[in-house]
């Protein structure tokens, strides 16, 4: 049997073997058996480091158990909880060459102009920047928006023709015993192989070329040669022409085929970066949480720009702060209010509802006369409008805060979305930030949840925010999803309970509620270890963390993340990803999740180097450990802490006799194992999907 065939053959064996094993210890409902009569009911020294590494981060690194042992458990986690005190200057090597992810919005618009801009600039309403290099970018573009023009100019002639042209036999039809006259612009349209060849010869050309001289030549073509250049080379090849670049000149060159695109790779590649290398992993984790509580989807126009400064100032200040803060923030985020649309919400009543011109004298916005209405203006002058949006007043109350039992009405629905009117932006497309706008705000009184709130603009948000904020509908909501999220699927209530109390006596006090938690006998309970499944996120991180993988481009795991079902910033309606193992739990998931163990493990993925002799317990394992089963066994403790099951265990065993695993030949039993392909089959195991 060939080799392809026979590996194809083994991981199919095993990883249905292995669905199997999770399918049955996760079935939906089921719980996990409690301990017997007599059993103990709390855990070891080491098996409460491996929880709170599995619990507060993204997952064990090779040494994190012992180094969590010594320095104490409770000791680490009170430091995870104060991430300013955690040095962090690794993980800011890494991110350094992401130079968005310092940029204010305006200025990453600037540099990656988005399509309004560069229709902007055809269109004779912007110029061109001065920058040489920021006018590459915006060359590339304007070719690209030209060709794209021209393109449907062509397809709307031939269409008029098609519908104008004589047809067959008719007397004025010029074509003739099946000839026609060939027009100037068939016969000078370019040969896409010779346009091809040119820009593989000219790529070949630069890389005879140190960096710096290889972007000079770069920026002296024509806008079309460089579009060309960029748009034609790709994979291993563009990677070898931008290999010696600055960050700056890696980012003109990519951005000259898609300046969007650059944006979006930085902070994907930035969300990986983070939850692989960052020390201070419960912050990681908790923006995570954060962000997928107040989703935003970034592909819903400007998001794509706004969400940099969404993660970077709304969420990541507020993780472990209180909550009506991050609420706040939230709110008022121009990536919130562009996502549901909140910006374009005109209030029935207001000024711009009922046309009044802006110069004309108005009541004021902050004083008395609560319930006074400006008339409508007769005939045809009354402006149309947007009108009303309910989508934030909704989703704030239903995924952000009360939760879809908090006990609010659809009246009360539209009377926030009221109250919201006016919370809009300054030309979202070119990165505007957050304003309020008196003329659509919907004057007057509004009830919410019993509460009567006087007509006082844009306070308005501000007390509805703290009203919601402070009620225990939400504290109970928010309680109860952290304890999802870090104890399981299906929290005790009681511990619940008590997080709740927590929350409303330290108002809303994220790191005291966290810290009740930690503390809690439920955390701790032994049907809590290893109890919750790894969303693909959790798994993919913890595996690249786990083998002690280096990542020089996380553009790959990105890839892997999206064939998973869980693209990074990539969920589309406002509910976020689910955190519960009946989404994630299915035999075509286990299937992707094995083979991205494997190749990862072999080192085969782009982007991802494993270095031998950084291997969890792979050093000197040549000669000292010989044997597959030893190594399967030493392999076992040290990316498992031993936590595996029989029948796991007696499933890879048996594999291991396999040729392709043991390496061992009849004339050379000494050969060492497959070090990778057991290290990948654990990765790929039941008890490492679960944390």
């Amino acid at each position: 049997m060939d080799n392809p065939l026979r590996e194809r053959r083994l991981l199919l064996a095993v990883t249905l073997l292995m669905a199997a094993g999770l399918a049955t210890q996760f079935a939906l409902g089921r719980k996990k058996d409690k301990p017997a009569a007599g059993e103990t009911t709390s855990m070891d020294a080491q098996k409460r480091a491996v929880h709170a590494l599995n619990r507060l981060t993204f997952g064990p690194r090779p040494g994190d158990v012992e180094r969590v042992k010594q320095t104490g458990v409770d000791k680490w986690i009170e430091l995870q909880l104060h991430p300013d005190k955690i040095d962090d200057s690794t993980l800011d090597r890494k991110l350094d060459p992401f130079r968005t992810l310092r940029m204010r919005t305006r200025e990453i618009v600037e540099n990656f102009p988005p399509d309004q801009l560069i229709k902007q600039i055809a269109d004779g309403k912007a110029a061109l920047p001065q920058d040489p290099t920021k006018r590459a970018v915006y060359e590339a573009q304007l070719q690209h928006y030209e060709d794209k023009q021209e393109r449907k100019d062509k397809d709307k002639d031939k269409d008029i023709s098609k519908a104008e042209a004589p047809k067959s036999g008719d007397a004025q039809n010029p074509c003739r015993d099946g000839a026609c006259p060939v027009s100037a612009e068939s016969t000078q349209s370019a040969d896409p192989e010779q346009t091809r060849r040119r820009a593989n010869l000219r790529a070949q050309e630069l890389l005879d070329l140190p960096p710096d001289e290889r972007m000079k030549e770069i920026l002296k073509m024509s806008p079309e040669d460089r579009r060309t250049i960029a748009t034609t080379t790709k994979g291993a090849r563009a990677d070898a022409l931008m290999e010696g670049m600055s960050p700056q000149q890696k980012e003109t060159m990519q951005a000259l085929n898609n300046p969007q695109q650059v944006v979006v790779n930085e902070l994907t590649q930035a969300k990986l970066l983070r939850a692989i290398y960052s020390e201070r992993q419960l912050d990681e984790v908790m923006t995570d949480f954060w962000f997928n509580h107040f989703n935003v989807f970034i592909n819903k126009g400007a998001d794509r720009y706004l969400l940099t400064s969404y993660e970077r100032d709304a969420i990541r200040p507020h993780a472990l702060g209180k909550f009506e803060d991050l609420l706040v923030a939230t709110a008022k985020s121009p990536a919130m209010l562009f996502y549901l649309d909140n910006w374009l919400s005109v209030g029935p009543d207001s000024e711009i509802a009922l046309g009044i011109a802006p110069h004309q004298p108005h009541r004021r916005v902050d004083g008395p006369s609560p319930n006074r209405r400006p008339q409508r203006p007769r005939g045809n002058k009354a402006k149309q409008a947007s009108g009303l949006n309910e989508n934030y007043g909704r989703e704030l109350m239903e995924l952000h805060t009360l939760s879809v039992n908090g006990g609010y009405s659809q009246k009360d629905v539209t009377e926030v979305a009221k109250v919201f009117t006016g919370w809009t932006l300054d030309q979202p497309t070119k990165g505007g930030d957050f304003r309020f706008e008196p003329r659509m705000h919907e004057p007057g009184d509004k009830i919410v949840l019993g509460h009567r709130l006087k007509e006082h603009g844009e306070k308005e948000g501000l007390e509805v925010l703290h009203l919601l904020a402070h009620n225990p509908n939400t504290a109970h909501f928010i309680s109860q999803k952290l304890a999802m999220r870090f104890v399981s699927d299906d929290p005790p209530p009681a511990l619940v309970d008590r997080m709740t109390k927590t929350y409303l006596k330290k108002n809303g006090d994220i790191r005291e509620v966290l810290r009740t938690m930690f503390k809690s006998p439920e955390f701790w309970s032994p049907e809590a270890y290893r109890a919750k499944v790894k969303t693909p996120l959790e798994f993919v991180v913890s595996a690249v963390r786990a083998s002690a993988a280096q990542v020089e481009d996380a553009r790959a795991l990105i890839g892997t993340l999206n064939n998973m079902g869980m693209m990074p910033y990539g969920m589309q309606p406002p509910t976020g990803y689910s955190m519960k193992a009946e989404v994630w739990v299915n035999s075509s998931a286990l299937l992707g999740r094995m083979n991205f163990a494997l190749g990862l493990a072999a080192g085969k993925i782009r982007g991802i180097k494993i270095d031998p002799a950084a291997r969890p317990a792979a050093a000197g394992a040549s000669e000292a450990t010989p044997d597959a089963q030893q190594m399967l066994t030493t392999l076992e403790n040290s990316l498992l802490s031993g936590d595996i099951s029989k029948q796991t265990h007696d499933t890879i065993s048996k594999q291991l006799e396999d040729p392709k695993i043991s390496q061992r030949r009849l004339d050379d039993p000494r050969r060492p194992p497959n070090v990778a392909a057991i290290t990948g089959l654990i990765l790929g195991s039941p008890e490492f999907q679960r944390r």
